[in-house]
């Protein structure tokens, strides 16, 4: 009975044969030789490998140092134009630092997409791996992606040439179409709009289809002045041109009027009213309040003149002399008795010859 269980517990695995002097001695020559035979092969990969991706990381290193260089001259250019008189009301340093700035990433962030992505490539084909299905994989996962996501293509490429082109900026006051009000926020995906009532707008790039910006270059203050027809023009053109000097030698408007405030002339003449055209050019987004001014300053100058304008007070009408038959009724026909209607009114006498 012993003996039968330690017949069943007893390892029945084959064991490896011992591996001889010789043996061993083969296997480390062929191993060596298989390295002596790869050795070159391995050495001018990695010789190449090493030369791809310092020669990329290199590149890369220049070419985000020259983008860096040419923003700081732009932005150095911009704060030279505006140490002028004329140069700080066109130009806006930090609008223009944000502008390239984000120029600048977009840029660098290109480049070291190309340069990194073209080394990765150039180290696969340097591992003798087949690159055409990987090239084609990739080109049908770009193909579905541009279609599943255009829009997002659409806003960022839009995005990207609002940026270049300098469409906007931050402070701008703009009309995009689908919304109106001053950017707080430029993105290369979303544009941020505050309306005139506080709200904030979030519009996509690629839905703005046109811009009009109210802040860039320079605006026009029209004013219409209505004034009776009987007026004298001349009088009444001398009046609004020294309103127009005064507040062109007035501060702080004087540094809003980009030009002189000019009488147009006449604009519509009807029976009952006449209208002066006054138009002045103003700073960006100050045209509302040279308006504003312009329109208090005629008035208080109309008044003090005597120059009405329609609308106002209505004018007090002449008195006429007292009529003395004003107070008497109109004659009538039942005055007369021998009139036909007093005849007709009066009662029939009764008959006084009566028989029974």
């Amino acid at each position: 009975m012993t003996a039968f269980w330690s017949a069943v517990g007893a390892d029945t695995t084959p064991q490896p044969a011992p591996v001889t002097l010789e043996e061993a001695a083969e296997r480390a020559s062929d191993a060596a030789g298989w390295v002596e035979e790869n050795w070159s092969t391995w050495l001018n990969t990695g010789l190449r490998i090493a030369l791809i991706l310092a020669v990329a990381l290199v590149l890369r290193m220049l070419v985000r140092r020259a983008l860096t260089k040419l923003i700081e001259r732009m932005n150095r250019s911009a704060q030279a134009v505006e140490g002028t008189a004329l140069g700080g009301l066109l130009v806006n340093a930090e609008r223009r630092r944000q502008r390239s700035e984000a120029i600048g990433s977009v840029l660098r962030s290109i480049a070291s997409f190309l340069i990194l992505g073209t080394a990765g490539l150039m180290v696969l084909g340097a591992f003798n791996i087949n690159l055409a299905p990987l090239l084609a994989s990739a080109g049908v996962a770009g193909v579905a992606i541009g279609f599943g996501a255009r829009n997002l293509v659409t806003d960022f490429l839009s995005g990207v040439f609002m940026i270049m082109e300098d469409q906007y900026g931050v402070g701008d006051s703009v009309d995009a179409g689908v919304a109106s009000g001053e950017v707080i926020e430029v993105g290369l995906r979303v544009t941020k709009l505050r309306g005139d009532n506080g709200e904030i707008w979030y519009v996509r790039n690629g839905e703005i289809k046109r811009i009009g910006n109210l802040s860039q270059g320079w605006a026009t203050s029209a004013v219409d002045v209505t004034v009776r027809p009987s007026e004298d023009l001349d009088r009444v053109k001398t009046v609004i041109g020294e309103v127009a000097e005064d507040l062109a030698k007035s501060e702080p408007w004087n540094e809003r009027l980009w030009g002189p405030v000019e009488v147009l002339g006449l604009t519509e003449v009807l029976l009952d009213s006449m209208t002066f055209r006054v138009a002045a050019k103003t700073m960006p987004g100050q045209a509302l309040g040279v308006e504003r001014e312009l329109r208090w300053r005629i008035k208080r100058a109309f008044d003090a003149e005597g120059i009405r304008i329609v609308g106002g007070l209505p004018q007090p009408a002449e008195e006429a002399a007292a009529d003395p038959t004003a107070g008497m009724s109109a004659p009538s026909a039942f005055a007369s008795q021998t009139s036909p209607q007093s005849l007709a009114a009066s009662p029939i006498p009764p008959p006084t010859n009566l028989t029974k």
